[in-house]
């Protein structure tokens, strides 16, 4: 009886590990899943949002209750705690190497890097949900893998209260707009500053997603319209990227979206807020300081979501929840097809070092005063004077007015340069080159020295704001173009133009690009004096430079006639000659970085 007993009991523990082993998820019809399985979004109506620890909690049970669904995390926050990661897959595809054996695309959406935002968190909580543990939120995965980012800015999603936020309808509290550093995620994407960037660059790297989606809210004006987007679309484009996301993706997604009941409009603002009819500005020519930016210079289709922040909480996030579902509904369909406009759009940038069709790499991008008619669905607002203000104040009503109007949505390259085979950045620029990893950029170092013909530039008109932005002092100058023979020592990194990455390696590296790495401040020691001059030793100098020099004398003299300013400081005047003189630091105001032309001295370098 004894071995009986225990025979039973054993075989009994088997199969409770086997089962448990083994689990199913329990599949709800969608109006019938249990209070356990409702965000705390969805259990409040909608008033609250869960706070970091509830969302945290959610994940992990989700991922337990589901073998579609695996939680991880990608990195540390600045005061360390988790960036959280949801994985959902039917392959258990829970690493990039697995995702990408699957053949199927990958779709990353990222979510709140504003954290007063919260509105995709708590869509993309809902949609996981759906797709681990009902029957119709299965069908979304079929053919597509996904990764959530449920809180990407951790940091500040902690500082959790109800005053966050003034221009926004709820929820009852959110989280704060910067990380702890008091740095702005979506301005750090290019520069790469905080520990939070450096990992979801390395995320980004690792998985290399097909599609990526951003959510936000956004305020501004007010109007009828849920749900604000802007698109990978565009001359600064790849052809096969800016074709796939105009002719497939907006037109199955856009409609799909309105049918749900959320009307959605490009990602604007009005030329006047109270005259309508003067036009509608769309927001055009992101740099890869923005997160959709970014991504749309890698060659990925980006989409950023901006929920309308004066709307009710619940339709803020039931419209993003549509637009993703979407989404993932089109590239259950359509997803080789987008895969295959990504492989051209590399083809293309390898090839042609980053450029387009004409071989420019683009830039900047502008409105060119173009656009189209349209019907705008806004709301009307009249200006009020203030006593507290002292002026007018815009007030909305809610009284609606359709007005024919003008969008002006199209756009011309603003500018744009001519790739060079390589870039060669001297090795004591340390930080720059760190950027290089961070980005995922292909580079090698110069096994010796070598002198090489190279383009690079010098500037003048430097100056530097009063305050910083996004915690760096950026320099404003005027760039002189050079060209000439520099040496290069061992160690040099040379990025060659031949890579995925190109595009992005302009924009960080031509000085003119408005998120080049010396914009940003990581040059900003080039633009120091460090030696100077006495008044009595510059003063012989200068006369013997007058007297050798008769255009040198026509300038001075032109220059004390027509300024007065400098007419009368002598420092100036001596400082005249000392920078046209032998004793002036000829590194002064010149950029490190050098552009090599010859692609056949490239291939004749040698690397370490």
């Amino acid at each position: 009886m004894h071995r009986t007993a225990t025979l039973f009991a054993t075989t009994l523990l088997m199969l409770i590990i086997v089962g448990c082993t083994n689990r199913g998820p329990t599949l709800y019809e969608p109006d019938q899943l249990p209070p356990t399985w409702r965000t705390h979004a969805e259990l409040t109506d909608y008033h609250e949002t869960g706070d970091y620890s509830q969302t945290i909690d959610f994940c992990r049970r989700l991922a337990h209750a589901s073998p579609l669904v695996h939680y991880a995390t990608f990195g540390s926050s600045g005061q360390g705690f988790d960036l959280p990661l949801l994985i959902l897959s039917t392959d258990n595809a829970w690493s990039p190497r697995h995702a990408h054996n699957t053949g199927k695309p990958l779709v990353l959406i990222d979510n709140c890097i504003h954290p007063g935002e919260c509105c995709g968190k708590d869509a993309s909580l809902q949609l996981a949900r759906d797709i681990a543990l009902t029957p119709v939120g299965h069908e979304l995965l079929t053919h597509v893998n996904l990764l959530i980012i449920p809180i990407f800015n951790v940091d500040g999603y902690r500082r959790f209260g109800p005053y966050n936020r003034i221009n926004q309808a709820g929820p009852a509290q959110m989280g704060w707009r910067v990380t702890a550093t008091n740095l702005n995620l979506n301005r750090d994407f290019a520069k790469a500053d905080t520990p939070e960037m450096q990992s979801w660059l390395a995320l980004w790297n690792r998985w290399q997603p097909d599609l990526f989606i951003d959510t936000h809210a956004t305020d501004g004006s007010d109007h009828r319209y849920d749900l604000l987007y802007s698109a990978t679309v565009g001359p600064s484009v790849p052809p096969p990227i800016d074709a796939w996301v105009a002719d497939t993706l907006l037109p199955h997604v856009l409609p799909a979206v309105e049918a749900a009941g959320y009307p959605t409009f490009p990602y604007s603002g009005p030329v006047d807020r109270v005259d309508l009819t003067r036009g509608i500005n769309a927001a055009v020519g992101y740099g890869p300081r923005y997160s959709h930016g970014y991504g749309g210079i890698c060659n990925r289709p980006s989409i950023l979501l901006e929920a309308h922040a004066y709307k009710p909480y619940r339709r803020r996030v039931l419209c993003t929840y549509e637009f993703i579902r979407a989404t993932l509904e089109l590239l259950n369909e359509q997803g080789t097809a987008l895969q295959h406009a990504i492989r051209q759009a590399d083809e293309l940038t390898i090839t042609n070092r980053g450029g387009l069709i004409d071989g420019q790499v683009p830039l900047a991008v502008e409105r060119n005063g173009q656009g189209r008619s349209i019907t705008y669905l806004g709301l009307r607002g009249e200006r009020v004077q203030s006593d507290i203000a002292g002026y007018p104040v815009l007030t909305y009503t809610d009284e609606p007015t359709d007005v024919a109007t003008v969008l002006f949505d199209q756009a011309d390259v603003r500018t744009a340069i001519a790739p060079p085979a390589a870039y060669l950045i001297p090795p004591q620029w340390t930080d720059v080159i760190a950027r290089l990893g961070f980005h995922g950029i292909k580079y090698f170092r110069l096994a010796g020295p070598r002198t090489l013909a190279v383009e690079s530039c010098r500037f003048e008109e430097v100056s530097f704001p009063k305050f910083p932005f996004e915690g760096r002092h950026a320099p404003r100058y005027q760039v002189v173009p050079t060209t000439g023979e520099r040496e290069f020592v061992a160690g040099t990194v040379v990025v060659p133009m031949h890579q995925r990455r190109a595009r992005l390696v302009a924009h960080l590296l031509e000085p003119i690009g408005s998120d080049a790495l010396l914009r940003w401040g990581f040059f900003n020691a080039i633009f120091e004096r460090k030696e100077y001059f006495e008044a009595h030793a510059m003063e012989p100098v200068a006369r013997e430079m007058l007297a050798a020099d008769p255009e040198l004398r026509q300038e001075f003299e032109q220059r004390l006639a027509a300024d007065e300013e400098f007419a009368n400081d002598a420092n100036q005047r001596l400082n005249f000659f000392y920078e046209r003189s032998s004793y002036y630091d000829v590194m002064h105001n010149r950029y490190p970085v050098g552009r090599l032309m010859d692609e056949r001295v490239l291939m004749s370098l040698p690397a370490e």
